[in-house]
């Protein structure tokens, strides 16, 4: 029996981007890195890939007729993953709206950016220290990982046991 390790799904995360040293492409870059405190270029990357398939999906989906069965199915299905992430309003669940977002709609979703708006955390940098040395918590499970988008309603539940 082969190992499990050979049977995993290996796809890329993120995508570099075709011009490495286009100076607009750079300056966006590390206005986004500095305004969400990410630690690399790859995580900028890796949310503007997530973002490029979602609005492929909703490209693809908005070609088809309005009364398609695969367009009502799968388009509903993508913007209640939207709206539930926390991305996308209720009042704009259309998928219209869904070509219009950017990645910092995705970053504002982070945790790291959650705890500094709520005021946990002193500066987003510190946010992102305080999470990987365990001091958050969502509800009662302990999260060291700064990037996951998490629910709209798990969010309401951010609790730190770091001194003041």
């Amino acid at each position: 029996m082969p190992h499990a390790s050979f049977l995993r799904n290996h796809g890329k995360t993120a995508r570099t981007p075709r011009r490495p040293f286009e100076k607009q492409r750079l300056d966006i870059e590390m206005k986004l890195i500095g305004e969400f405190g990410l630690k690399n270029k790859r995580e900028v990357w890796r949310t503007q890939l997530t973002l490029a398939r979602i609005r492929k999906a909703a490209r693809v989906l908005l070609t088809l007729e309005d009364k398609d069965p695969k367009r009502l199915f799968e388009g509903n299905a993508l913007l209640r993953r939207l709206v539930r992430l926390g991305v996308l309003d209720e009042s704009k669940a259309q998928l219209d709206y869904v070509l219009a977002l950017k990645p910092a709609d995705f970053m504002e979703r982070r945790l790291q950016t959650q705890v500094f708006k709520l005021g946990l955390a002193k500066s987003i940098h510190h946010a992102r220290v305080l999470i990987r040395q365990r001091h958050i918590r969502v509800g009662k499970q302990i999260v060291h990982n700064p990037v996951p988008l998490g629910f709209a309603p798990q969010f309401s539940n951010i609790t730190s046991d770091f001194p003041d």
